[in-house]
């Protein structure tokens, strides 16, 4: 098997840094294994690149390598890769006291099959995974309640007890003030059916302030093969400041209470495209804990989404989630270029 060696970009704490909103990321962390070879089978692939990832982690390490402040809560296995990866978040400036350690359960694995267009499906081992055993009683309720905005994703609603965690989770982030972040991170594989997982990501979908899904989990949801206005509009509920669809190579979709648009995309040379809209996510969410008024303003929150989509672009030309996630420097380099 072939590792990846890893590389880790931090993002030093500066002074001023310590007065930005803090972001706390929610859920799962674990290691993809992606072949080293695309539009492959895993059966047939000659190798696989070691690369740490799970899309809240991910989110939470993008703040960070952008600058920003950002906390992850979950849990790990208490095996080499578990800490592996805590070690990770805290070389990349992610506040780690929201982490749990299990001495019963292994930390998740996921092997990532690239297709040539540098797509991807999932195999997951976790049966049970260190991620899903977290329990109320072990989260940081302070830390939580810090939180300027608090993300999640819909994996940590599949089983008990991290359904429970999830839900004190956001309840108590949403009572201290916290903007509550959505992106339902759809894996079908992971859920007993389609219609369990369409109905637990819809259980807490009017909760969420900002909401991002992908293309294809506007159909999933839905039940539409219909990208447009109309189709994401049906997702809109009264509490929702900003919903976003990612379009991929045809860059997002917004949409606000009193307006909407699109922004276009960059175009690289694909090679994996996991990460990419947690990248994406990170980059918007990054802005808004300095300056909510951005939901409010169009020309803004266009130049916000632009620099988003620069992120989510630039993940895509490397392998891996997290040794991908560019720093703010990188990206602005890469839009000196456009």
């Amino acid at each position: 098997m072939i590792c990846l060696i890893y590389i880790s970009f931090s993002s030093p704490m500066a002074a001023s840094n310590s007065e930005k909103g803090l972001i706390v990321s929610f859920g799962e962390m674990l290691i993809d294994f992606v072949p080293t070879e695309s539009g492959v089978s895993l059966a047939e692939a000659p190798g696989f690149l070691k690369a740490p990832g799970g899309a809240p982690a991910n989110v939470a390490i993008a703040v960070s390598r952008l600058g920003g402040r950002s906390a992850f809560v979950g849990k790990l296995g208490d095996d080499e890769f578990g800490h592996m990866l805590a070690g990770i978040l805290k070389e990349n400036g992610v506040a780690d006291q929201g982490i749990n350690f299990d001495t019963g359960a292994r930390t998740a694995l996921a092997f990532v099959t690239l297709r040539a267009d540098g797509d991807r499906e999932f195999m997951f081992y976790r049966n049970p995974s260190a991620d899903m055993l977290l329990r109320p009683d072990e989260l940081d309720l302070d830390l939580i309640r810090s939180a300027k905005v608090f993300h999640y994703g819909s994996i940590s609603l599949i089983v008990e007890p991290c359904r429970s965690a999830h839900l004190k989770a956001m309840e108590v982030a949403k009572e201290a003030g916290a903007i509550l972040s959505y992106d339902p991170n759809l894996r079908e594989p992971l859920w007993p059916s389609n219609e369990e997982a369409k109905t637990q990501i819809m259980s807490i979908w009017d909760k969420a302030e900002i909401i991002k899904v992908s293309d294809v989990e506007l159909e999933f949801l839905t039940g539409s093969n219909k990208i447009d206005d109309e189709t994401a509009m049906s997702l809109w509920h009264p509490n929702l400041k900003l919903l976003l669809v990612t379009l991929g190579e045809k860059g997002c979709r917004y949409y606000a209470k009193t307006f909407r648009g699109s922004v276009d995309p960059f175009h690289v040379n694909a090679v994996d495209t996991t990460g990419a809209g947690d990248s994406f996510v990170g980059a918007l969410l990054n802005k808004i804990a300095e300056d909510q008024s951005i939901l409010e303003d169009e020309e803004r929150l266009r130049k916000v989404l632009r620099f988003a989509n620069a992120c989510g672009a630039i993940t895509t030309t490397k392998k891996g989630a997290i040794p991908a996630l560019p720093t703010d420097a990188e990206v602005l380099s890469f839009l000196e270029g456009k």
